[in-house]
């Protein structure tokens, strides 16, 4: 374990981060010999290893070191915001104003604009045995988001092996507010070879989100019954890959699922993944009512720890409210939009049995 742990902090420490200063590393165990490792840029879910079979198996992709930490885009393990995934043409209107924020997707704003919460450095706030406290302060104005955001994103390690993230944040105006965790799991082991493809996967979701070639939700939620989006039993990702229009257009899944309200209570499980060899299982429970379902369709010639990574690599479950929901008021409370005094509480778990 300490091996790890100090390979881990000899990778992201010994280059300056973002800010010019050298990361801060976290790291928890528990009895069972789960680990988890964090850092303060991104409040990052850096790595997460399982014992398998009397081994232990790193099961999230990251950056071999800092200095490509800081090329990468594809969000490995950061908390994104303000707002996780895409609002169309970086553009909203809230009380009657129109707002203009950073576009770094195409036309289109990603995960919070072109410095978003993953670039940041977080406070460490707490820190015991089992849990750390990361905080931030976004100012009034910050990559054009209206209101003073404070966050706070706490995860806690159990003795089931559960990563449970908590997330709060208040505002002094009304605004765009959608945090997620943007880790990218490969349960066979992050070196394995195994593909995103190649798990099986389960969504208490009917609906899905169709989007535009900008992977812009349409405004549609459209049942999953009879289609290649249909989770609601196990089945292999790799089933029914790029089948549809509605795949082809994305490259393969990255759309939002819309659960069931009844399963959105955080203790109901909503989605299960379980690694090709069936010897690792994911349960994800979550307050959030989406979650967006993604099959690293963008990961080729992204350097990793073990590898360059290649499509498929690693897939994301990464739990939102709905891409876009500042432009669509009929969604109502999905859109991820906070006024001023209302509450930011939301958890994911994500619990493993090996």
């Amino acid at each position: 374990m300490a091996s790890h742990f100090e390979q881990l902090e000899q990778s992201m420490d010994q280059t300056p981060s973002f800010d010019g200063q050298v990361a801060q590393l976290i790291h928890l165990a528990n009895d069972n010999g789960m680990t988890v490792s964090f850092m303060d840029i991104g409040a990052t879910w850096l790595s997460c290893t399982l014992p398998v079979k009397g081994e232990s198996r790193e099961i999230l992709l990251r950056s071999p070191n800092m200095a490509e930490h800081i090329k990468q885009s594809a969000y490995f393990g950061s908390i994104v915001g303000r707002f996780a995934n895409r609002i169309a043409l970086g553009r909203f209107e809230i009380e009657g104003k129109q707002y203009q924020v950073g576009v770094n997707n195409g036309e289109n704003s990603l995960h919070g604009g072109i410095d978003g919460f993953d670039k940041r450095r977080w406070a460490v706030a707490e820190h015991s045995a089992n849990h750390v406290v990361f905080r931030l302060h976004s100012a009034d104005g910050d990559q054009g988001y209206p209101g003073n955001l404070d966050v706070s994103v706490t995860y806690t390690l159990t003795d089931e092996n559960a990563l449970v993230i908590g997330y709060q944040a208040s505002t002094d105006k009304t605004c765009p507010v959608n945090l997620t965790n943007h880790a990218y799991f490969n349960l066979a082991g992050e070196g394995s070879g195994a593909k995103s493809l190649d798990h099986q996967l389960q969504l208490n979701a009917e609906g899905y989100l169709p989007t535009d070639s900008g992977l812009i939700p349409s405004g549609e939620i459209k049942a999953v019954q009879g289609t290649s989006f249909d989770f609601t039993q196990p089945k292999n990702i790799g089933s029914e890959f790029l089948t549809e229009p509605d795949q082809k257009t994305a490259g393969g899944y990255d759309h939002a699922f819309v659960f069931e309200p009844q399963v959105t209570d955080g203790q109901t499980v909503a989605a299960i993944l379980r690694s090709p060899q069936q010897d690792v299982t994911m349960k994800v429970k979550t307050t959030k009512p989406a979650v967006q379902f993604y099959s690293g369709n963008f990961l080729a010639e992204t350097p990793g720890l073990s590898k360059t990574y290649e499509l498929y690599d690693g897939l994301a479950l990464e739990t939102q409210f709905f891409p876009d929901g500042p432009n669509k008021p009929d969604w109502g409370v999905n859109r991820g939009v906070l006024t001023p005094g209302g509450s930011y509480q939301h958890q994911t778990v994500y619990q493993f049995e090996c």
